[in-house]
């Protein structure tokens, strides 16, 4: 026996710790993505031709400079598109790929260029001469409202009891607004794709993308072939957030198109200030809401309606919207509720998925309530929110009729107050601005309840394919794409924690329509979970193969075959794996499976509203402390301590990864993240110089990041794990709210600051100054 089949325990496995798979290649710079795939010769470069009207006729598209411009071999307009000049996700047919008769935003892609480099084709795509016929244009949730534009979806409305009689009848009522801006996804790695010809009616399309199937269907839609024509590869992104689910369709569709025409390999990559122009962002809301409570501060009632900025099409807006509403309430019980969506077509770039996908708007507008409500009360907000937690006895039940069977969300924020000393240091706070200095202080507790699920049902399935080779090792592929969250990883410790073996046995590739079909794009948090099942699925059904094997080859039971540490135990003899594949091998054993998962137990009308749309939750809660400087409005945040539950964590350091970046770009959504179109309807904030994301420096003073880990997901997922990527995001409530708390301070927290989102230094400086008057 060798000396690596001497360990008890393989290297890699599950809940174990362990660094992302590609680590060192990202540091170093050796990480392949799809701008560095090598370019066969000949390759052609695209670039997209934007409009310079938020609403318009096209009366005439003149690109006569832009084909004599130098390198320049060809222009695509709709004419040349040989299927459905549309890649609406919906299949609303309102995505065109090139506008025909009329622009509806800034930066509606018109036409593309071809040339022999980029350079060339950016350079010609200026050259168009365009002759519009301005519209009247709505850029806002308002305006949009006042000029009657409509929904580019139907809206949604959830309810439960009598909302409007039981707010009449409460003896507390609060009525409020509260704007939530948008925010960029602002990736490293841009969109991209690179399309190479093959023969008949085949493509090949690399492409930075979460969704590698609906990219395939786009594709052959657009040119009018089978899906069976077209191939997605996926190696890797440099981050998603949402914003690859969908708006790379459009990327892909027009550099396949052109590399069919021309016959030739197209790449095509805009830069980074036409990229924030033409692709879609998180959804800014407008949320007018009521709530009616008792002395006590008991909600008793809760009316909203949800106004959101969708843009020009249809996109990914109804569900977005949909689950706002579903998180509307966050972690609290609602006894009469009413609540509506207002998908609002305006003419701007159409808004996408983005890491909640809604669910921070609703989370943030709960935590609005709460706030209004403690203010009014003069008590500690977060002694409200421990009066309206989901409970029991009838306080179980969500808006939407599905019941919270798994709420662990009052321990969870009894522990962080313990562990973060929150009561200590809320009355350090209280006693610090008592002096009357210009260094104001705030701090608050703020938890989340985020249900994890598509709530289009049918997205709940995932692939994998799974080989054994004959020298003992392994290939895995399954329908998940990797964009630096570590989902490889840990489906690569599920499967050699099944097969006993070390994680360098197995090589994850690239996620690809040729291997796994039918995929659901990495959303929805459900990368893990669907995908770590479906490869467990392939695993155990090769595992039972070689238990059958064994036992009829050693003629003994197939109780008495056990897989161990980088070996097979059969009876009293021990053989490494290496040696029992290639017995397995020899003896024709098939040592290939494709495995498979859907998720059991949901459900969901939304013609009714009614249904169970979440196979389960998971649970956070975050405690923030900063400083204000009431001269000036800035800010920093102090500390930051976060208790999270991820159930039984696949990996844990990967997790709490996962749970930092979410905090902080949540945080950097409500700060410092600010959109902004002028007049005309352009995007002025279209590029890191314009467009602040949150920096190393603007981090917590001090962070703090601990795991429930008492906690295990009573559902049967992978190894009873919880999705982790989205809800620590709505983590980031808790520095708003603190900053809410220390402006509250200069008018005694006897009112509700009403903060809206961005709390940018202006924001937060112009609500002292309000409250002071």
């Amino acid at each position: 026996m060798r000396a690596d089949q001497s360990r008890d325990t393989i290297k890699g496995g599950v809940s174990k710790d362990l660094r992302h798979d590609s680590a060192i290649k990202h540091v170093t710079g050796r990480a392949d993505y799809c701008d560095d795939i090598p370019e066969p010769i000949g390759t052609l470069h695209a670039y997209l031709g934007l409009s310079t009207r938020a609403h318009a006729m096209i009366r005439d598209l003149d690109l006569t400079a832009v084909r004599a411009a130098p390198g320049v071999v060809d222009v695509l307009t709709a004419r040349d598109i040989p299927g459905v000049n549309d890649v609406s996700p919906t299949g609303r047919d309102d995505e065109p790929i090139f506008a025909t008769e009329k622009v509806e935003f800034w930066g509606q892609p018109m036409f593309a260029v071809i040339a022999e480099t980029r350079d060339a084709a950016r350079r010609a795509a200026k050259l168009v001469q365009v002759d519009y016929e301005d519209l009247p244009h709505a850029l806002d949730v308002k305006t949009a409202q006042e000029a009657g534009t409509g929904y580019v979806t139907p809206p949604l409305t959830l309810k439960r009891g009598a909302a409007v009689d039981a707010m009449e009848q409460a003896r507390h009522r609060i009525k409020g607004q509260m704007a939530v801006g948008g925010q960029d996804h602002l990736y490293l790695e841009g969109h991209i794709a690179f399309a190479i010809p093959g023969e008949d009616d085949d493509v090949v399309v690399h492409s930075s993308t979460q969704h590698p199937s609906e990219a395939q269907h786009m594709v052959a839609h657009v040119l009018g072939v089978p899906s069976n024509a077209v191939t997605i590869n996926v190696r890797r992104m440099g981050g998603g957030f949402g914003g690859k689910e969908t708006q790379m369709n459009l990327f892909c569709a027009v550099a396949a198109v052109a590399a069919k025409k021309l016959n030739r390999a197209v790449k095509l990559r805009p830069d980074r200030d036409d990229d924030m122009t033409a692709t879609g962002k998180r959804h800014d809301f407008v949320i007018d809401y009521e709530v009616g409570f008792d002395d006590d501060g008991v909600i008793q009632a809760v009316t909203g309606d949800f106004a959101a900025r969708c843009g020009f099409s249809s996109d990914l807006s109804g569900p977005v919207t949909d689950r706002a509403l579903f998180h509307a309430d966050n972690a609290y019980y609602y006894p009469n509720v009413l609540l509506n969506s207002h998908p609002l077509k305006t003419n701007t770039v159409s808004n996408t998925a983005f890491r909640g996908f809604g669910g921070p708007q609703g989370v943030i507008a709960a935590e609005r309530m709460i706030e209004e409500i403690a203010y009014h009360r003069g008590v500690d907000s977060l002694e409200i929110r421990k009066r309206n937690f989901y409970g029991e006895n009838g306080r179980d039940v969500t808006p939407y009729h599905q019941t919270v069977e798994d709420n662990i969300a009052p321990r969870i924020v009894a522990e962080l107050e313990h562990t973060a000393d929150y009561q200590a240091r809320r009355r350090a706070v209280l006693d610090w601005n008592a002096k009357g200095g210009i260094i104001r202080k705030g701090i608050a507790l703020t938890p989340v309840k985020f249900g994890i699920s598509f709530t289009a049902t049918w997205y709940n399935q995932a692939g994998a394919l799974l080989h054994i080779y004959s020298d003992g090792s392994i290939h895995l592929n399954h329908g998940g794409t990797e964009m630096g969250q570590g989902l490889n990883t840990k489906i690569a410790q599920v499967v050699a924690d099944a097969l006993q073996v070390d994680f360098d046995k197995i090589k994850i590739t690239k996620t690809t329509t040729e291997k796994v079909p039918n995929t659901s794009a990495t959303a929805a948090s459900s990368g893990s979970d669907l995908n770590g099942m479906a490869a467990l699925d392939a695993a155990m059904q090769i595992k039972q193969r070689l238990i059958d094997f064994a036992a009829q080859h050693w003629k003994t039971d197939a109780e008495n075959v056990r897989f161990v540490a980088n070996a097979v135990q059969i009876g009293d003899e021990t053989i490494p794996f290496a040696d029992f594949i290639r017995a397995a091998y020899l003896a024709r054993i098939h040592l290939s499976a494709a495995g498979f998962y859907k998720t059991p137990k949901i459900h969901w009308n939304r013609d009714t509203g009614k249904g169970r749309p979440f196979y389960y939750y998971a649970y956070g809660a975050a405690c923030s402390e900063v400083s204000v400087d009431t001269l000036t409005g800035e800010y920093r945040v102090e500390r930051t301590d976060i208790l999270h539950d991820v159930g039984r964590s696949l990996n844990p350091i990967l997790d709490k990864g996962q749970v930092e970046g979410a905090f902080i770009q949540g945080m950097g959504w409500l700060t410092t993240e600010e959109l902004w179109w002028d007049k005309q309807g352009q995007l002025r904030t279209h590029a890191p110089s314009t467009y602040k994301i949150p920096l190393a420096s603007d981090r917590p003073r001090e962070f703090n990041v601990a795991f429930a880990t008492w906690s295990e997901n009573r559902e049967n997922t992978i190894k009873r794990s919880k999705a982790v990527g989205e809800p620590p995001f709505m983590l980031g409530i808790s520095v708003f709210e603190a900053l809410s708390h220390a402006v509250a301070s200069v008018a005694n927290y006897k009112t509700c600051p009403r903060l809206d989102a961005p709390a940018t230094p202006e924001r937060v400086l112009m609500a002292v100054e309000r409250l002071r008057g």
